[in-house]
C-alpha cells in the first residue's frame, strides 16, 4: 500500500459508487486505513479519528478492499468524498497538470461536436465532465472568450491553479470571472469569492444565441449570469410561434421572448418578478430592434396568470420557465403545488390549440412527478393536453449515467384543448 489513504465503505455500500455515482456519504464510510506519520506502519481507524488531512487524495474501496476510484476527501461536508477518477491516487497525484488539461480539453472536444467556436455554451458541468463542484460557461462575444466559473466543492478548490491553467491553454479566454458566490460553498468549509481572475474586463458582455443577441450581466446575474441549458429549448418554442401572440414567463433576460419575436411572433409579453430582470429584458428588446412586437411586464407571475384570466385574457403560446421551486426533497409536495398552480391557470388562458411550453429545474422534482403535475393541472382546468416533444438540457450538459442530479431539466411542449 502506498501512502494514500483508503476509504472503506460499509458493506452493500459500494454499489452506486461502481455504479458511477460519484459521492461518498459520510454515514456510508466503515473505516479509513492510512500510513501512520512515525512510520509504524498502517492504521486502521474510525472516520473521526482519522488524521488524513482535508484536500488530499484518498482510494474508494468496498468492505472487502476491492478499489473503485480516488477522490478528495473533505470530513467538513456530508458528502465526505468527491470522486475524480478511476484510476489509482499516485497515478494522478504525479501529474496533476496534465491530468486535469486532459480532463478539460476533452471536455471542450465533446462541445465541439455540437457548438460552433462562436457560440456560447457550458464547458464544465462538474461532476458529470469528471470535475466535481466545478461549472464552467464559455461566454462568446465577438471573436472573444470569456470564461465564467465557479469552484463550489473543495474537491475542485485544491487543483485551482491547474485547473486554472488548463483553461487558459485549452480556450486562450480574453477574460475569466469567478462566481463563486453561492452558499454551497460554506458546506464544504469555503468562504464564497467572486472577481477577476486576471485581468479585468467588461463585466457586462454580448452574446448571440440562435441569432439573437443577448446582453449577459457576468458578475451580477443569476448564478453565472445567463441559464445556456435551454438554447435548443428556446429556438424550438419558437418554431411554434409564427404569428402567434406569445406569453413568456419568469423570464430572466427575455431569451425565450426574443426567440419567438426572431421567429414571427404578433406580439410578445415577457414577465418577471425582478426589477433588474425587467430592465434587462428591456435592454435586449432595444438591442434586437424588438419593441414593435416585444413587451416586458414587472410582476409576480402567479399574480399575473390571475389578473390575465380575470381579464379574459388569451395567448397561444404560453412559456413557464421557473427558478427551481424546490432544492429539497422534503419540500416537494409544496413545490408541487406551485408547479401545478401555474401550469393550470396558464393552460386556462390558451387559446384552443394553443401550445404550453413548461419547465422544471429541480432535480427532486423528478420526470414522473413533472409530467404527472401535467396531468393533474389538465384535470383541474378541464383541458385535453397532448405532450408533442419530451426535451431536456442541451448536450454541453451530459448526463453521467449513475448520477441522476445530472439530469434535471424538463421541458415539455404541450397542445392544450
Amino acid at each position: 500500500m502506498t501512502d494514500t489513504a483508503r476509504i472503506l465503505l460499509k458493506p452493500k455500500e459500494d454499489k452506486e459508487i461502481a455504479q458511477g455515482f460519484p459521492w461518498v456519504f459520510d454515514n456510508e464510510i466503515h473505516s479509513v486505513k492510512f500510513a501512520a506519520a512515525d512510520g509504524s506502519g498502517i492504521k486502521t481507524t474510525s472516520l473521526a479519528d482519522c488524521k488524513v488531512s482535508d484536500g488530499s487524495l484518498v482510494e474508494v474501496c468496498t468492505n472487502a478492499g476491492g478499489f473503485l476510484g480516488t477522490g478528495i476527501i473533505n470530513r467538513k461536508s456530508r458528502i465526505t468524498v468527491r470522486m475524480i477518477g478511476c484510476a489509482h491516487a499516485d497515478i494522478i497525484a504525479a501529474d496533476t497538470r496534465s491530468y486535469w488539461e486532459k480532463i478539460v480539453r476533452d471536455a471542450a472536444n465533446i462541445r465541439r461536436l455540437n457548438y460552433s467556436d462562436s457560440d456560447s455554451y457550458r464547458l464544465i458541468f462538474g461532476e458529470a465532465d469528471f470535475i466535481p463542484g466545478l461549472i464552467v460557461e464559455r461566454y462568446c462575444e465577438d471573436d472573444r472568450v470569456y470564461l465564467v466559473v465557479q469552484f463550489l466543492a473543495l474537491a475542485c478548490e485544491v487543483f485551482r491553479d491547474e485547473i486554472i491553467e488548463a483553461l487558459k491553454n485549452v480556450c486562450s479566454p480574453y477574460g475569466i470571472y469567478e462566481r463563486s458566490d453561492a452558499s454551497v460553498r460554506e458546506k464544504e468549509g469555503l468562504a464564497e469569492k467572486s472577481g477577476w481572475i486576471g485581468a479585468e474586463r467588461n463585466e457586462t458582455i454580448t452574446i448571440t444565441e440562435n441569432g439573437v443577441k443577448i446582453h449577459v450581466d457576468i458578475a451580477h446575474g443569476q448564478k453565472t449570469g445567463y441559464f445556456l441549458d435551454q438554447k435548443f429549448n428556446r429556438a424550438r418554442a419558437a418554431e411554434f410561434c409564427k404569428g402567434k401572440k406569445v406569453l413568456d414567463t419568469f423570464s430572466h433576460t427575455g431569451a425565450f421572448g426574443l426567440n419567438a419575436v426572431k421567429a414571427g411572433a404578433r406580439k410578445v409579453v415577457s414577465a418577471d418578478i425582478s426589477q433588474e430582470a425587467v430592465d434587462m429584458i428591456n435592454r435586449n428588446i432595444k438591442l434586437n430592434n424588438a419593441s414593435k412586437t416585444m413587451e416586458a411586464v414587472c410582476g409576480d407571475v402567479f399574480d399575473l396568470l390571475k389578473k390575465y384570466e380575470a381579464d379574459g385574457e388569451k395567448f397561444d403560446v404560453i412559456i413557464l420557465d421557473p427558478p427551481a421551486f424546490t432544492k429539497s426533497a422534503k419540500l416537494i409536495q409544496k413545490a408541487y403545488g406551485g408547479y401545478k398552480e401555474i401550469n393550470l391557470r396558464a393552460m386556462r388562458l390558451l387559446n384552443e390549440g394553443g401550445i404550453l411550453v413548461t419547465c422544471s429545474c429541480s432535480y427532486y422534482f423528478d420526470e414522473n412527478t413533472f409530467y404527472s403535475m401535467i396531468m393533474h393541472a389538465a384535470m383541474d382546468s378541464h383541458k385535453r393536453v397532448q405532450v408533442l416533444e419530451k426535451r431536456g438540457a442541451g448536450p454541453d450538459h451530459p448526463v453521467l449515467l449513475g448520477y441522476p442530479k445530472s439530469e434535471y431539466l424538463k421541458c415539455a411542449i404541450c397542445r392544450v384543448l
